[in-house]
């Protein structure tokens, strides 16, 4: 049986937004991933955020301060993202890309899962978790080396084979600046697109959370798929508020689109 086309205004709304654009961006948030069993940080009751203080694990000086406790925490979070796949919103980004209605994808998750579903232009402007680095010598190994070095450690520490320094994940932490080149990329991508998919993200972290604002005063339009209430609704052309998975396969349906099967 044929999908049934989503009929509410907003969902028309934005299939027209996204019809008429010369350029779409998506920008992702944590939100995206939840379908495919990873909580987000911020929710009540089940945001990771809520059960551990980011700054006493996840700040670049936790990491230089404790590595022992930094790594009790990452090595959990590396064991836990490493076998989760992409879900169904995932998939729905690509197929807008691979039918040329969707130029790009710039997330803030380190999760690795656009790349899994297969987007081709990505920009990763927290890093992610697919690599891992050592501060003092910039020896760069695998997340697999690098939880392969964890298990073999007495203290659960991945350690550089040059210096026996501590690796860091290749992830923005805490108290550091997002890499120059992707927050770049990012701000081009957002100023010249016509519209920008906001898609599961609460917009409160900056500066990524800045990016919409930038989108729409170069006079495009912003649309906001997620569950939560965020600070930006005033800028939104077009609300959507169910889940994302079920909000982009409506889309998709709504622009006449095939989702391949995964």
């Amino acid at each position: 049986m044929a999908a049934q086309l989503a009929t509410t205004a907003e969902l028309e709304r934005l299939a027209a937004l996204v019809r008429g654009a010369r350029s779409v961006v998506a920008l992702t948030g944590a939100g995206i991933s939840v379908p495919s069993g990873i909580p987000d940080f911020r929710s009540p009751d089940t945001g990771l955020w809520q059960q551990v203080d980011p700054m006493e694990v996840a700040h670049i000086d936790a990491f230089h301060r404790d590595p022992v406790r930094f790594w009790s925490f990452y090595g959990e979070r590396f064991a836990t993202l490493g076998g989760k796949q992409p879900n169904a919103a995932h998939h729905a980004l690509v197929a807008l890309e691979r039918a040329g209605m969707l130029d790009a994808v710039i997330t803030q998750n380190v999760d690795m899962l656009h790349r899994k579903a297969g987007t081709a232009e990505l920009i990763e402007v927290h890093g992610s978790i697919a690599t891992c680095s050592c501060q003092a010598c910039e020896e760069r190994v695998s997340g697999e080396q690098a939880r392969a070095r964890l298990s073999r450690d007495p203290d659960g520490v991945p350690r550089c084979a040059s210096c026996g320094s501590p690796l860091k994940p290749d992830v923005v932490l805490f108290g550091e600046l997002l890499p120059a080149e992707a927050l770049g990329r990012a701000r081009e991508l957002c100023e010249r697109a016509e519209l920008l998919l906001c898609v599961g993200s609460s917009l409160e972290v900056y500066p990524v959370a800045g990016l919409p604002e930038l989108t729409h005063a170069a006079g495009g339009a912003v649309a906001i798929i997620t569950q939560g209430p965020t600070p930006l609704e005033h800028l939104a052309s077009a609300r959507l508020t169910g889940d994302v998975v079920h909000e982009l396969q409506t889309l998709l349906a709504a622009l006449a689109l095939q989702q391949q099967q995964q």
